[in-house]
């Protein structure tokens, strides 16, 4: 009958136990200690401020090839998608009536020049027999003529001119050097002087134009940056260009101008850069994206991996102060490369931390270890051995 008691009294026990370990906390006595966590300390230094821009290729000339005179193509001399040079014959169109056109002027000038010289010799007799044979007013009416007859030469050759002239644009040159695109016509159509539609484009691909696109905003601020000297601006700005599939153009590009206007639609302002295109890798048309180096300015590098950034754009970091992790608001005032750039806020010697973040907490205790972290972001310990 003393069984059951028994029994009630070893189940309370093996309750009560566990109770009193938690309470008491681990055997021993043993207390959590502070977070192990990599830090960084913190410098000033001379950084280049660069800026990453959406841009678009232009081409450097461009030339869309019109006939001069009216005409049938009779011929079509260069071999599409070849560089062609300025001046060489893309298109051929009949000349026979030009040809006889100048024919026709020729003779006029002939013509011409024949009445000229009798006129002339009129009006030397005239001159020679004025007072004997012929009056003043004999002499004035041969000067007149001889005039007018030198005039009608004058004219009969500019006909000639412009005849012969004519007659050369038969041939329809390139005005500029590069690139033959395909011809919009065939040989027998016909062709006429002022239309609207081109034969064929000649698009020069090197140099090329790269327009890239700064919000206005941005601008001032950089401005700003520059009249109160917090930004040192290069004297030649340096251009770094991505392809479209990630590749890097070889080669810097050179300030032509900005534009002088600012888009209604989106907010900024052209910037128009030249680069070399010697392989035409980059033609007209294409999206780019153009890094430039505006300046140097004095500032601390944060790395990325060691800073959060809200929705407003400020970035939340941990600083190890005292043997505590400490949160930090700053805001970047650009970037290079993986790194922040800080310019107020954070003070050179400063501790960062940039490892041991997961679930660090403002107020947690710390242990410092010193670490870097190198070109592809991996955190190295530099404690010296034995620590």
């Amino acid at each position: 009958m003393t069984f059951a008691p028994r029994l009630l009294v070893l189940a309370l026990c093996l309750v009560a136990a566990p109770m009193a370990w938690a309470q008491s906390g681990p055997p021993g006595g043993a207390a959590r200690g502070p977070t192990k966590v990599g830090v960084m300390e913190l410098a000033r230094l001379a950084v280049p401020r660069r800026s990453t821009l959406p841009g678009r290729a232009v081409a450097f000339q461009e030339a869309n090839i019109r006939p001069r005179v009216t005409g049938m193509v009779t011929d079509i001399l260069y071999t599409p998608g070849q560089p062609i040079e300025s001046g060489a014959p893309m298109f051929r169109l009949d000349k026979a009536s030009y040809e006889a056109e100048v024919e026709s002027a020729r003779a006029t000038v002939a013509q011409a020049e024949a009445a000229r010289n009798l006129a002339e010799a009129a009006a030397q007799r005239a001159r020679a027999l004025e007072g004997s044979g012929s009056t003043r007013v004999t002499v004035e009416s041969a000067e007149a003529e001889a005039a007018r007859a030198r005039a009608a030469v004058q004219s009969a050759e500019a006909a000639l001119r412009v005849a012969e002239q004519q007659l050369g644009w038969t041939e329809i040159t390139s005005p500029i050097r590069g690139i033959a695109g395909f011809p919009a016509v065939s040989v027998g159509d016909l062709v006429t002087n002022g239309q609207g539609d081109a034969l064929a484009t000649v698009t020069t691909l090197d140099p090329i134009y790269v327009d890239l696109y700064e919000p206005a905003a941005r601008i001032l601020s950089i401005r700003d940056q520059i009249a109160r000297g917090a930004l040192t601006p290069e004297e030649k700005l340096e251009v770094r260009l991505t392809l479209e599939n990630g590749q890097v153009h070889a080669g810097t590009g050179q300030l032509v101008a900005p534009s002088i206007s600012v888009s209604t639609t989106t907010g900024t302002q052209d910037v128009r850069f030249r680069f070399d295109n010697p392989d035409r890798l980059i033609l007209p048309g294409m999206f780019l994206r153009g890094e430039v180096v505006l300046g140097r300015m004095q500032a601390i590098r944060v790395p990325q991996r060691a800073a959060t950034i809200g929705q407003n754009g400020v970035l939340s970091l941990f600083l190890a102060r005292d043997g505590k992790a400490a949160r930090v608001q700053v805001s970047a005032a650009g970037s290079d490369g993986n790194d922040w750039l800080i310019t107020e806020g954070l003070e050179p010697g400063a501790l960062l931390i940039v490892d041991g973040l997961t679930n660090l907490r403002d107020g947690a205790q710390v242990e410092t270890v010193p670490v870097t972290i190198d070109e592809t972001g991996v955190v190295r310990d530099t404690a010296p051995a034995g620590n």
